[in-house]
């Protein structure tokens, strides 16, 4: 409950600061590069170097993964009939294909399904949104930020291999190849230093929210909610529950959280980049409280 209230405050107090114009037109772009060079690269080291696997949560992380690919699948074939430029198609698909697993769905998946649901959820964040944030994530951003239809491969490798939140993964993963645990003392600086992730992400939201909308984006933010909202969650639904026969708690996790908003971080990452900002503020700053009403809904029919 914590969460949902920060999420809605913070949103808030971005909008209206935005309207009084107390902070300079900057503010949006000082606080995206706080948070894509300093806190996510933390929160990366900190979780994915103590990351671990269980079969019991196999499913949720799998799901996490069809989902993007679904909207990478989904996006680039209505394209022919939407004629949306290169920078919405991009920001349609990382938006709309990763979940806000570990900062709205933590809480629910533990009121939904207890300690069980818990830990299925944050494997789920682990192994899989976060993963695919920082990788496909990151990769799909940098090609789509290129207007280019011939985009340069050589310079998209370079961004993304200088890319802070990649260097930490990477790190991460050797970390956790090698057997060493990170000490005690370093993860808690480690966690200190991306909390503030939360909160810097939802305030520039709101100041970069802008209420006008001409025919076009409103066109890509419904198709965007569509998929996010209810096609991903039946997608997953056919897959688990009707083709596996599959209902346990792991599958339910799998639904519900295919049916959360759209994850902070990459939507930032998006914004940093320049992949229709305005619309991917909205994706996020509509999604997450729309989910909010979904889950409980999505839940009850499970």
């Amino acid at each position: 409950m914590a969460n949902i209230i920060l999420l809605i405050f913070c949103l808030v107090i971005g909008v209206i600061l935005r309207r009084i114009k107390v902070l300079p037109v900057s503010a949006p772009a000082t606080l995206n590069g706080l948070i894509v060079n300093l806190f996510v690269p933390a929160i990366t080291l900190r979780y994915a170097a103590n990351m671990e696997f269980s079969k019991v949560t196999f499913l949720p992380v799998i799901a996490a993964w069809l989902v993007f690919v679904g909207a990478f699948v989904f996006f680039n074939i209505t394209k022919k009939w939407t004629r949306f430029d290169r920078q919405t198609i991009g920001a349609l698909i990382v938006v709309s294909g990763i979940s806000s697993i570990s900062f709205v769905g933590y809480p629910l998946f533990e009121l939904m399904y207890g300690t069980v649901g818990l830990q299925s959820g944050i494997v789920m964040s682990q192994a899989g949104t976060f993963l695919i944030c920082s990788t496909v994530g990151i990769f799909t951003v940098s090609i789509y930020s290129d207007e280019s239809r011939n985009p340069d491969w050589n310079k998209i490798i370079r961004d993304i291999l200088k890319f802070p939140p990649f260097i930490a993964l990477l790190l991460a993963v050797f970390i956790k190849c090698t057997g060493y645990n990170l000490p005690f003392l370093l993860n808690a600086i480690l966690e200190k230093l991306g909390s503030p992730m939360g909160v810097a992400a939802l305030l520039s939201i709101g100041l970069q929210m802008e209420f006008s909308m001409d025919n076009t984006q409103s066109k890509a933010l419904i198709m965007g909610l569509f998929f996010k909202l209810i096609a991903a969650p039946l997608f997953i639904f056919f897959l688990f529950f009707i083709c596996l026969q599959n209902t346990n708690i792991a599958s339910k996790v799998s639904v519900v959280g295919s049916a959360l908003g759209s994850m902070n971080t990459i939507g930032i990452v998006a914004i940093s980049k320049g992949l229709n900002p305005p619309l991917v503020s909205k994706m996020l700053a509509i999604s997450i409280p729309l989910s909010l009403i979904l889950a409980p809904f999505v839940y009850w029919i499970l």
